[in-house]
């Protein structure tokens, strides 16, 4: 049985400002109305969120088409999709 695909939001990163030491959920399914962050509307499916707290203060990338391999971040996987 193939696993399901997340939703791609959007074909590259969000650019957002993060605060060093708060947590964050990024959005895994792709359905959040609030991305990249989630908004709970993965409920009842096969995604939950990714919780990270950030290192540093200032503006970093989230992935925006749920693929990367370096979740929460963009490592560029959106060219291939």
């Amino acid at each position: 049985m193939t696993e399901p695909e997340p939703t791609i939001a959007q074909k590259g990163p969000y650019a957002v400002e993060l605060e060093a030491g708060k947590s964050y959920y990024w959005c895994r399914c792709g359905n959040s109305k609030n991305q990249p962050f989630c908004d709970g509307s993965h409920k009842g499916g096969p995604f939950l969120p990714v919780n990270f707290t950030a290192k540093e203060t200032g503006t970093a990338y989230l992935c925006g088409c749920k693929h990367t391999g370096h979740q929460p971040y963009c490592d560029g996987t959106h060219k291939t999709l």
